[in-house]
């Protein structure tokens, strides 16, 4: 017996013109107490979240810089191309949280208790 088919997850742009348009350049939040974050990635193979605060084009690529939440938590540097290309060993692709509204840090922590 063959197993139920997969439904194929749908093609979510994880940076749309919106998103793209209203998030600051890279640095400039860097010394703020309380930086707005402005999207949320997640895997929902992994449950790890990338919360993006800033964001610039880089080359041929897009950089982004936030708080990532996987084996540590911590800030960081991560790119388009790194979102949208990890696939295997994971059966689905990393997702934009379309219902994610831009908020500051704080309360991303409050909620995620980190």
């Amino acid at each position: 017996m063959i197993g139920p088919e997969k439904i194929p997850t749908p093609i979510i742009d994880l940076l749309p013109r919106e998103l793209r348009n209203a998030l600051p350049p890279l640095d400039s939040q860097e010394g703020v107490s309380d930086p707005i974050v402005y999207a949320r990635f997640r895997s929902r193979d992994t449950n790890w979240i990338w919360y993006v605060t800033e964001g610039s084009p880089q080359d041929d690529d897009f950089l982004f810089f936030g708080l990532v939440i996987g084996l540590e938590i911590e800030w960081g540097y991560f790119s388009l191309s790194e979102l949208t290309e990890a696939r295997p060993p994971w059966e689905f692709p990393i997702e934009r949280d379309l219902h994610f509204k831009p908020t500051s840090l704080s309360r991303v922590v409050r909620r995620n208790h980190c």
